[in-house]
Protein backbone atom coordinates (compact mmCIF):
# COMPACT_ATOMS: atom_id res chain seq x y z
CA UNK A 1 0.00 0.00 0.00
CA UNK A 2 2.83 2.45 0.76
CA UNK A 3 3.70 2.49 -2.97
CA UNK A 4 0.17 3.63 -3.87
CA UNK A 5 -0.28 7.23 -5.01
CA UNK A 6 -2.94 8.90 -2.87
CA UNK A 7 -4.87 11.92 -4.10
CA UNK A 8 -6.58 13.90 -1.34
CA UNK A 9 -9.57 15.77 -2.79
CA UNK A 10 -10.31 18.82 -0.63
CA UNK A 11 -11.83 22.31 -0.65
CA UNK A 12 -14.57 22.37 -3.27
CA UNK A 13 -17.26 25.02 -3.65
CA UNK A 14 -19.73 24.34 -0.82
CA UNK A 15 -20.40 26.48 2.26
CA UNK A 16 -18.10 24.07 4.09
CA UNK A 17 -15.04 24.76 1.92
CA UNK A 18 -12.97 26.18 4.82
CA UNK A 19 -13.58 23.09 6.99
CA UNK A 20 -12.85 20.76 4.06
CA UNK A 21 -9.48 22.47 3.48
CA UNK A 22 -8.64 21.93 7.18
CA UNK A 23 -9.76 18.28 7.02
CA UNK A 24 -7.78 17.69 3.83
CA UNK A 25 -4.59 19.29 5.11
CA UNK A 26 -4.73 17.30 8.36
CA UNK A 27 -5.21 14.05 6.40
CA UNK A 28 -2.38 14.88 3.94
CA UNK A 29 -0.02 15.50 6.89
CA UNK A 30 -1.06 12.21 8.55
CA UNK A 31 -0.69 10.16 5.35
CA UNK A 32 2.75 11.64 4.61
CA UNK A 33 3.84 11.00 8.20
CA UNK A 34 3.12 7.26 7.81
CA UNK A 35 4.94 7.07 4.48
CA UNK A 36 2.35 7.48 1.72
CA UNK A 37 2.93 9.38 -1.53
CA UNK A 38 0.32 12.11 -1.39
CA UNK A 39 -0.86 14.90 -3.68
CA UNK A 40 -3.95 17.10 -3.52
CA UNK A 41 -6.78 18.23 -5.80
CA UNK A 42 -9.25 21.08 -5.29
CA UNK A 43 -12.44 20.90 -7.42
CA UNK A 44 -12.83 24.68 -7.08
CA UNK A 45 -9.67 25.12 -9.13
CA UNK A 46 -10.09 22.22 -11.60
CA UNK A 47 -13.06 20.02 -12.52
CA UNK A 48 -13.09 16.53 -10.99
CA UNK A 49 -13.07 14.94 -14.46
CA UNK A 50 -9.54 16.35 -14.89
CA UNK A 51 -8.13 14.09 -12.16
CA UNK A 52 -5.13 12.32 -13.70
CA UNK A 53 -6.14 8.66 -13.62
CA UNK A 54 -2.64 7.47 -14.58
CA UNK A 55 -1.07 9.19 -11.58
CA UNK A 56 -3.76 8.29 -8.98
CA UNK A 57 -4.21 4.90 -7.30
CA UNK A 58 -6.63 5.92 -4.50
CA UNK A 59 -8.72 9.02 -3.81
CA UNK A 60 -9.06 10.15 -0.20
CA UNK A 61 -12.28 12.17 -0.22
CA UNK A 62 -11.93 15.10 2.21
CA UNK A 63 -14.79 17.16 0.77
CA UNK A 64 -17.72 18.37 2.90
CA UNK A 65 -21.17 19.58 1.94
CA UNK A 66 -22.77 20.14 -1.47
CA UNK A 67 -21.12 18.39 -4.45
CA UNK A 68 -18.68 16.57 -2.15
CA UNK A 69 -20.87 14.72 0.33
CA UNK A 70 -24.07 14.24 -1.69
CA UNK A 71 -23.06 11.68 -4.33
CA UNK A 72 -21.85 14.16 -6.99
CA UNK A 73 -18.08 13.80 -6.37
CA UNK A 74 -18.59 10.07 -5.78
CA UNK A 75 -20.18 9.69 -9.24
CA UNK A 76 -17.06 11.25 -10.80
CA UNK A 77 -14.82 8.82 -8.88
CA UNK A 78 -16.94 5.87 -10.04
CA UNK A 79 -16.82 7.15 -13.64
CA UNK A 80 -13.01 7.42 -13.41
CA UNK A 81 -12.90 3.92 -11.84
CA UNK A 82 -10.52 5.08 -9.11
CA UNK A 83 -11.04 3.50 -5.65
CA UNK A 84 -12.14 6.16 -3.15
CA UNK A 85 -12.84 6.47 0.57
CA UNK A 86 -16.10 7.04 2.48
CA UNK A 87 -19.61 6.22 1.24
CA UNK A 88 -20.75 5.66 -2.35
CA UNK A 89 -23.04 7.59 -4.70
CA UNK A 90 -26.46 6.43 -3.45
CA UNK A 91 -25.71 6.28 0.28
CA UNK A 92 -24.02 9.71 0.18
CA UNK A 93 -27.01 11.22 -1.62
CA UNK A 94 -29.53 9.57 0.73
CA UNK A 95 -27.65 10.57 3.90
CA UNK A 96 -27.29 14.20 2.76
CA UNK A 97 -30.98 14.46 1.89
CA UNK A 98 -32.73 14.85 5.25
CA UNK A 99 -36.13 13.71 3.88
CA UNK A 100 -34.82 10.46 2.36
CA UNK A 101 -32.64 9.65 5.37
CA UNK A 102 -35.50 10.27 7.84
CA UNK A 103 -37.77 7.92 5.89
CA UNK A 104 -35.04 5.24 5.93
CA UNK A 105 -34.54 5.75 9.70
CA UNK A 106 -38.29 5.34 10.30
CA UNK A 107 -38.43 2.16 8.19
CA UNK A 108 -35.72 0.67 10.42
CA UNK A 109 -37.46 1.62 13.66
CA UNK A 110 -35.11 4.52 14.45
CA UNK A 111 -36.75 7.50 16.15
CA UNK A 112 -36.33 10.88 14.45
CA UNK A 113 -38.13 14.19 15.18
CA UNK A 114 -41.60 14.67 13.60
CA UNK A 115 -41.31 16.77 10.45
CA UNK A 116 -42.88 18.15 7.29
CA UNK A 117 -41.46 19.68 4.09
CA UNK A 118 -42.40 22.81 2.15
CA UNK A 119 -41.32 23.78 -1.35
CA UNK A 120 -40.57 27.40 -2.23
CA UNK A 121 -43.52 27.64 -4.65
CA UNK A 122 -45.99 26.35 -2.01
CA UNK A 123 -44.81 28.61 0.78
CA UNK A 124 -47.45 30.73 2.51
CA UNK A 125 -47.75 31.66 6.19
CA UNK A 126 -51.18 30.01 6.24
CA UNK A 127 -49.84 26.80 4.71
CA UNK A 128 -47.16 26.71 7.40
CA UNK A 129 -49.78 27.16 10.13
CA UNK A 130 -51.94 24.34 8.68
CA UNK A 131 -49.02 21.89 8.50
CA UNK A 132 -47.97 22.64 12.09
CA UNK A 133 -51.53 22.05 13.30
CA UNK A 134 -51.99 18.86 11.26
CA UNK A 135 -48.81 17.29 12.66
CA UNK A 136 -49.46 18.69 16.13
CA UNK A 137 -45.97 20.22 16.28
CA UNK A 138 -45.16 22.45 19.24
CA UNK A 139 -42.66 25.29 19.47
CA UNK A 140 -39.72 25.54 19.39
CA UNK A 141 -39.71 24.38 15.74
CA UNK A 142 -36.50 23.91 13.74
CA UNK A 143 -36.33 24.95 10.09
CA UNK A 144 -33.41 23.96 7.87
CA UNK A 145 -32.40 23.25 4.26
CA UNK A 146 -33.02 19.69 3.04
CA UNK A 147 -29.44 19.07 1.86
CA UNK A 148 -26.84 21.03 3.82
CA UNK A 149 -24.25 20.04 6.40
CA UNK A 150 -22.48 21.65 9.38
CA UNK A 151 -25.76 23.16 10.66
CA UNK A 152 -25.69 25.71 7.81
CA UNK A 153 -29.06 27.47 7.57
CA UNK A 154 -30.49 25.85 10.72
CA UNK A 155 -32.82 28.12 12.71
CA UNK A 156 -34.71 27.42 15.96
CA UNK A 157 -37.93 29.44 16.20
CA UNK A 158 -40.38 30.10 19.03
CA UNK A 159 -43.44 31.36 17.16
CA UNK A 160 -45.12 31.51 13.76
CA UNK A 161 -43.85 35.02 12.97
CA UNK A 162 -40.18 34.18 13.46
CA UNK A 163 -40.64 30.84 11.63
CA UNK A 164 -42.19 32.70 8.67
CA UNK A 165 -39.40 35.28 8.70
CA UNK A 166 -36.61 32.70 8.71
CA UNK A 167 -38.39 30.60 6.07
CA UNK A 168 -38.58 33.58 3.71
CA UNK A 169 -34.91 34.29 4.25
CA UNK A 170 -33.89 30.64 3.61
CA UNK A 171 -36.10 30.35 0.52
CA UNK A 172 -33.87 32.98 -1.13
CA UNK A 173 -31.16 30.30 -1.37
CA UNK A 174 -33.05 26.98 -1.18
CA UNK A 175 -35.93 25.39 -3.09
CA UNK A 176 -37.11 23.16 -0.25
CA UNK A 177 -37.07 23.37 3.55
CA UNK A 178 -37.68 20.85 6.30
CA UNK A 179 -39.51 21.73 9.54
CA UNK A 180 -39.24 19.56 12.63
CA UNK A 181 -39.91 19.46 16.34
CA UNK A 182 -37.01 20.79 18.38
CA UNK A 183 -35.75 18.05 20.72
CA UNK A 184 -34.08 19.23 23.92
CA UNK A 185 -31.92 17.05 26.14
CA UNK A 186 -28.36 15.85 25.61
CA UNK A 187 -26.40 16.35 22.39
CA UNK A 188 -24.94 12.89 21.63
CA UNK A 189 -22.71 11.85 18.69
CA UNK A 190 -21.47 8.41 17.68
CA UNK A 191 -18.51 7.55 15.44
CA UNK A 192 -18.80 4.41 13.31
CA UNK A 193 -15.91 2.92 11.33
CA UNK A 194 -16.47 0.15 8.79
CA UNK A 195 -19.87 -0.62 10.30
CA UNK A 196 -18.69 -0.76 13.94
CA UNK A 197 -19.47 2.02 16.42
CA UNK A 198 -16.28 2.97 18.29
CA UNK A 199 -17.57 5.43 20.89
CA UNK A 200 -20.03 8.08 22.02
CA UNK A 201 -19.30 11.73 22.83
CA UNK A 202 -21.58 14.31 24.48
CA UNK A 203 -21.49 18.00 23.63
CA UNK A 204 -22.52 20.88 25.82
CA UNK A 205 -22.63 23.99 23.61
CA UNK A 206 -22.50 27.36 25.34
CA UNK A 207 -24.57 28.61 22.38
CA UNK A 208 -28.29 28.00 21.76
CA UNK A 209 -27.46 24.73 19.97
CA UNK A 210 -24.51 22.93 18.33
CA UNK A 211 -24.36 25.30 15.33
CA UNK A 212 -21.55 26.04 12.84
CA UNK A 213 -19.66 28.27 15.29
CA UNK A 214 -20.03 25.77 18.15
CA UNK A 215 -18.61 23.08 15.84
CA UNK A 216 -15.63 24.90 14.37
CA UNK A 217 -14.62 27.79 16.62
CA UNK A 218 -12.54 27.35 19.79
CA UNK A 219 -13.96 30.66 21.06
CA UNK A 220 -17.44 29.04 21.23
CA UNK A 221 -16.05 26.91 24.12
CA UNK A 222 -18.28 23.89 23.45
CA UNK A 223 -17.69 21.33 26.22
CA UNK A 224 -16.80 17.84 24.98
CA UNK A 225 -17.58 14.96 27.36
CA UNK A 226 -15.87 11.69 26.43
CA UNK A 227 -17.28 9.18 27.08
CA UNK A 228 -20.81 10.61 27.00
CA UNK A 229 -22.60 10.88 30.32
CA UNK A 230 -24.97 7.94 29.75
CA UNK A 231 -25.74 4.80 31.72
CA UNK A 232 -23.91 1.76 30.36
CA UNK A 233 -27.04 0.21 28.79
CA UNK A 234 -27.99 3.49 27.09
CA UNK A 235 -24.40 3.92 25.84
CA UNK A 236 -24.60 0.50 24.19
CA UNK A 237 -28.08 1.22 22.86
CA UNK A 238 -27.06 4.38 21.00
CA UNK A 239 -24.00 2.62 19.53
CA UNK A 240 -26.33 -0.09 18.21
CA UNK A 241 -28.72 2.51 16.70
CA UNK A 242 -25.76 4.24 14.96
CA UNK A 243 -24.62 0.90 13.48
CA UNK A 244 -28.18 0.19 12.28
CA UNK A 245 -28.40 3.63 10.63
CA UNK A 246 -24.96 3.23 8.99
CA UNK A 247 -26.01 -0.14 7.57
CA UNK A 248 -29.56 0.98 6.62
CA UNK A 249 -28.15 3.79 4.48
CA UNK A 250 -25.49 1.51 2.97
CA UNK A 251 -22.65 3.69 4.28
CA UNK A 252 -18.97 2.76 4.00
CA UNK A 253 -15.83 3.79 5.86
CA UNK A 254 -16.46 6.35 8.57
CA UNK A 255 -19.72 8.06 9.60
CA UNK A 256 -20.85 10.21 12.51
CA UNK A 257 -24.44 9.95 13.76
CA UNK A 258 -25.95 12.98 15.52
CA UNK A 259 -28.55 12.28 18.24
CA UNK A 260 -30.57 14.11 20.86
CA UNK A 261 -31.34 12.17 24.05
CA UNK A 262 -34.46 13.30 25.87
CA UNK A 263 -36.84 11.52 28.28
CA UNK A 264 -35.01 8.21 27.95
CA UNK A 265 -35.28 8.23 24.12
CA UNK A 266 -32.67 8.72 21.40
CA UNK A 267 -33.70 10.75 18.34
CA UNK A 268 -31.42 10.50 15.30
CA UNK A 269 -31.13 13.90 13.61
CA UNK A 270 -28.80 12.92 10.78
CA UNK A 271 -25.86 10.80 9.71
CA UNK A 272 -22.71 12.42 8.30
CA UNK A 273 -20.87 10.43 5.64
CA UNK A 274 -17.88 12.84 5.45
CA UNK A 275 -17.30 13.83 9.11
CA UNK A 276 -14.72 16.51 9.81
CA UNK A 277 -11.11 15.56 10.54
CA UNK A 278 -9.89 18.86 12.01
CA UNK A 279 -8.32 19.36 15.44
CA UNK A 280 -11.80 20.22 16.84
CA UNK A 281 -13.54 17.30 15.08
CA UNK A 282 -15.39 14.64 17.01
CA UNK A 283 -14.49 11.42 15.17
CA UNK A 284 -10.72 11.85 15.80
CA UNK A 285 -11.48 12.71 19.45
CA UNK A 286 -13.60 9.58 19.91
CA UNK A 287 -10.93 7.47 18.14
CA UNK A 288 -8.17 8.92 20.34
CA UNK A 289 -10.11 7.94 23.48
CA UNK A 290 -10.27 4.39 22.08
CA UNK A 291 -6.48 4.39 21.57
CA UNK A 292 -6.63 4.98 17.81
CA UNK A 293 -4.16 7.70 16.77
CA UNK A 294 -5.10 10.26 14.11
CA UNK A 295 -2.68 8.63 11.63
CA UNK A 296 -4.13 5.19 12.36
CA UNK A 297 -7.68 6.52 11.89
CA UNK A 298 -6.83 8.11 8.53
CA UNK A 299 -5.15 4.87 7.39
CA UNK A 300 -8.19 2.80 8.47
CA UNK A 301 -10.37 5.05 6.27
CA UNK A 302 -7.87 4.80 3.39
CA UNK A 303 -7.66 0.99 3.51
CA UNK A 304 -11.44 0.75 3.07
CA UNK A 305 -11.32 2.55 -0.32
CA UNK A 306 -12.94 0.84 -3.31
CA UNK A 307 -15.22 1.42 -6.29
CA UNK A 308 -18.79 0.12 -6.76
CA UNK A 309 -19.61 1.53 -3.32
Amino acid sequence: MKNKRILVVLGGTSGERKVSLETGRACIKALKKIGYKVSSFDPKIKSLNLINKKKTDIIFNALHGKDGEDGIAQSYFEYLRIPYTHSGVVSSHNAMNKIISKEIFKRHGIKTPKYFVLKKENFKKNELKKKIKKLNLIYPIVVKPVSEGSSIGVKITNNLNSLTKFSKSLFKNYEELIYENYIGGQEIQVATINGKAIGVIELKPKRKFYDYKAKYSKSAKTEHIMPANLKNLKYKEVMKIAETAHKALGCRGVTRSDFKYEKNQFYLLEINTQPGMTNLSLVPEIAKYRGISFENLVEKILLNASINR
